[in-house]
């Protein structure tokens, strides 16, 4: 399998220099590779959220690389970041944050029409991700017309709409049921799965946690596996 991701000696400190500096990552590593799924687990406020924003290039870490693909994305200015961003790593967090005054079927033709995609195969690759994950009587819908679990199905459809070569997701089921949780996320490990995506997917479910590929937890600043 080819490495999709490479985090290297990842540091980053918030109030830097100032009396209250707060260090959240020191030194964190991590590789990951074309249909792994991995589980980032670590406790409220330990720096799950920043290390995902620093691989999906949404932070600029303070020291250490990034590096997706085998390009090295550490240093690029912000319009090589976006495009990469935009083309290779899909997003999907606790909260759906789809766009309410548009349909499922709308809020995921977005970023392919943001990418410059043709209408008419952004709306077909729209569709058939949205059949795959059992919304097809459901994509004229808007979000306040589907329940939790359908609306993060929806969120994950739009996090594959532009066919990425790595998943970020950030307690994607955190704000469901059990039973919910356990249906969306065994389709969204499925399809990861199928199309040889990686993915890392920070998560306080232990039980979920232990159906993915391997744990990796993040204890006083730094990736341990296990």
């Amino acid at each position: 399998m080819s490495e999709t991701l490479r985090l290297e000696g990842i540091e980053k400190a918030y109030n830097k220099r100032k009396p209250n500096e707060v260090p959240v990552l020191k030194g964190a590593s991590l590789a990951l590779a074309s249909g792994e799924v991995v589980a980032l687990v670590a406790p409220s406020g330990a720096g799950k959220s920043t290390l995902l924003h620093i691989a999906g290039l949404l932070e600029s870490a303070d020291a250490g690389s990034v590096t997706l693909g085998g390009q090295v994305a550490t240093g690029l200015g912000d319009r090589g970041r976006t495009a990469l961003r935009r083309d290779r790593i899909g997003f999907i967090y606790q909260f759906h944050h789809l766009l309410p005054e548009f349909t499922a079927l709308e809020n995921v033709v977005l970023p392919q029409s943001a990418a410059g995609k043709n209408a008419d195969a952004a709306a077909a690759r729209a569709e058939d991700l949205l059949r795959s994950v059992g919304l097809a009587e459901r994509m004229s819908h808007r979000p306040a017309e589907l329940s939790g679990g359908e609306q993060q199905r929806v969120a994950f459809c739009r996090a594959l709409a532009n066919a990425p070569d790595l998943l970020l997701a950030d307690e994607p089921t955190g704000n469901l049921d059990p039973a919910t949780s356990d249906t969306v996320f065994a389709r969204m490990t499925e399809i990861v799965r199928e199309t040889g995506l990686a993915a890392l997917i920070a998560t306080h479910n232990l039980e979920l946690a232990a159906r993915m590929d391997r744990i990796v937890h993040l204890k006083d600043g730094i990736l341990v596996d296990g």
